[in-house]
């Protein structure tokens, strides 16, 4: 028996679940100083998205790949080249995480100059951080860093991870001599990402942005 009313349509199901995509997941390490500690809080945080079913992850290195330092609109082909090495990381994600430490109450030169050379890259997906540092635990990075990606169009989500005199807080193997409260903040902030960037590539799928 047919109960839909006269004039009205049965909802298409929508994909829920196993039946979901992972989402892409572009983890951006935003450092390229010497000597610098970033790669310990990689691999650490690395090791936490890798274990989530929701996202496939991806990961792009400053250190290893850093963008040119001057924009330009016709870059070399040597600098077209360096970008290329990262641009399409960045095209494919839903979704990203940037591992920021803090110099000088901000945050590296090599990331500003990664979010200045892309726009669209960014749109409409959602960025969540992860930083570290001394007494302030790269926070104030962050907060420069979100008002940078307000103008990108892109979401930042609330929580973070951040790790505060970053050195004494993991032993030489890398490992976290804590690790309740950083993989609790982790997940948190995992969650969070992960609701935004499946709310926004639906509705990117049937509205596409336009910002």
């Amino acid at each position: 028996m047919d109960t839909d009313t006269p004039g009205t349509t049965t909802p298409t199901p929508t994909a829920t679940g196993a039946d979901r995509a992972p989402l892409r997941l572009a983890v951006i390490l935003g450092s390229n100083r010497e000597g610098r500690f970033g790669p310990t809080v990689a691999e650490w945080f690395l090791s936490r998205a890798a274990a989530r079913e929701d996202f496939a992850v991806s990961f792009v290195d400053l250190g290893e790949n850093p963008p040119p330092a001057a924009l330009t609109a016709t870059p070399s082909p040597e600098d077209a080249a360096r970008l290329a090495a990262v641009t399409p990381e960045l095209d494919a994600a839903d979704a990203f995480v940037v591992i920021t430490p803090e110099y000088n109450h901000s945050f590296p030169a090599v990331l500003k100059s990664l979010v200045d050379w892309h726009y669209g890259e960014w749109q409409a997906k959602p960025v969540a951080f992860v930083s570290y540092g001394g007494m302030s635990g790269g926070l104030r990075a962050v907060e420069q860093l979100r008002q940078v990606f307000a103008e990108m169009h892109a979401v930042t989500v609330r929580d973070t991870v951040s790790f505060h005199n970053a050195g004494a807080r993991f032993d030489d193997a890398g490992n976290h001599l804590d690790p309740a409260g950083p993989d609790a903040a982790a997940k948190a902030m995992l969650d969070q990402l992960a609701w935004w960037a499946a709310a926004l590539r639906d509705a990117k799928a049937v509205r596409p942005y336009t910002g």
